[in-house]
This record gives C-alpha cells, structure tokens and sequence, in this order.
C-alpha cells in the first residue's frame, strides 16, 4: 500500500495500490481539467483546509452509490413533499448553496474542516463551466438547504448537503434523484456511507461496476 506524490502533470495511480481507507495521492492542484480527470476515474479531494497544504485524494475500492430509480421516500417525506411547505430549484443559487455546506451549524469552525475557500473557488469554477450543479431549497425566498455537486454525462457525483431547517437536505436529494432518473441519470456517488444516505436507498458496489457505469454514463 502507498500514497503517490502528484506533480503538475495530469494522472492519477491504479487506485488499488492506495492505502486501505482510500487514500491514493497527494499534491497536485484543483483546475478543472484535473478534476474532471478525478472523478471520471473514481477520485475526489478531501481534506483538512486548515491543516493541509496540499489536496488529498482518494478513491475508496467499495462505492456507496444511490441509484436514481431506487431512491427511498419515507412515509413523512412524502407528506413533507405535498405539503408544498418549501420549493426546490436546480442551478438557482450555487454559490449560496456551497457556502451553506461550508458554513452550516458552523462547520467550517470545526477541526478537520475540508469545505475550505480553495475548494469553493474550485467547484465554484467547475459550476462555471457547467461541470458542477446545485440543488437549493427555499422557504419564503430564503435558502434553508440543499446540495452541490459534479456532473459528468449522466453521472452526479455528490459533494455536500446542508440543512437550516428539518428534511431539508433529504427534500433536496430525493428531488436531484428524481429529475436525475426523468432525464436519464444513472448514478448519484456518496462518496462515503452515512445513516442518512443509507436510510435514503444506499449501497455498495464494487469499484470494477462503478467504472463500467461511469463508462457507460459518458
């Protein structure tokens, strides 16, 4: 097991050589090209902005994913959802939406923070260009959650999710997932198992199937 120094070439190592909690590399930069190179093979950044100079990357051999079709709906969201209590929107305010991931309940405060102003200026530009998207949800015109993250063909690869009032982030994932299967998504990447993403309809599959999806997803 190993972790690779990167340079300012663009390439990443066989992701079974990393270390077995899914670290791979280090060092390189965030541009967009290199980026897009990431998560096209199963890569993404995560690191401490505070303590770490360099973007750590990793690329975990098991993949909890959420396949649009089997997105899970609980007896209450259901009622939550034709209450009509908030509104959901696409690509309506990125830039609120990532700042409320980086700051919500004071996130960006806490020891091991990785939602740092590097990462917002990258996936800000990624958004930019159209390779990055975000789901916001409003109560009387005022952002209370949602979620960003990349989009690559018919593959959504989830970064972050916030909250300022209750169900919010789960409105917000079960409507990316719902438009994502209408218009022909395939696959929504968690990146990491949480109990709410998998109360929500997620599991794992293995890195081999997930890049045949990816592939398959382009």
């Amino acid at each position: 097991m190993a972790v690779y120094q990167l340079d300012k070439n663009l390439w990443f190592p066989d992701p079974h050589l990393g270390e077995d909690d899914g670290l791979v590399a280090v060092g390189g930069d965030l541009s967009v090209d290199r980026l897009l190179l990431a998560y096209s093979n199963g890569f993404f950044p995560w690191y401490s902005f505070q303590h770490q100079d360099e973007p750590l990357w990793y690329c975990p051999l098991q993949r909890f994913v959420i396949f649009p079709h089997e997105i899970h709906i609980s007896h209450s969201m259901r009622q939550l959802i034709k209450s009509r209590k908030y509104d959901v929107t696409i690509n309506r305010d990125f830039e609120g939406v990532i700042h409320g991931c980086a700051t919500a309940q004071s996130r960006n405060q806490e020891d091991g923070a990785w939602l740092g102003p590097d990462i917002i200026n990258a996936y800000t530009e990624l958004h930019r260009q159209g390779f990055a998207a975000s789901v916001e949800v409003w109560e009387e015109k005022q952002l209370v959650g949602g979620l960003y993250g990349v989009t690559i063909g018919s593959a959504f690869f989830g970064e972050s999710m916030f909250s300022l009032v209750p169900s919010a982030s789960k409105l917000a994932l079960i409507f990316l997932a719902k438009f994502f299967e209408v218009h022909g998504g395939k696959l929504i990447d968690c990146q990491f198992e949480t109990p709410h993403l998998r109360s929500m309809g997620g599991r794992y599959i293995s890195y081999e199937e997930y890049m045949n999806l990816l592939r398959a997803a382009d």
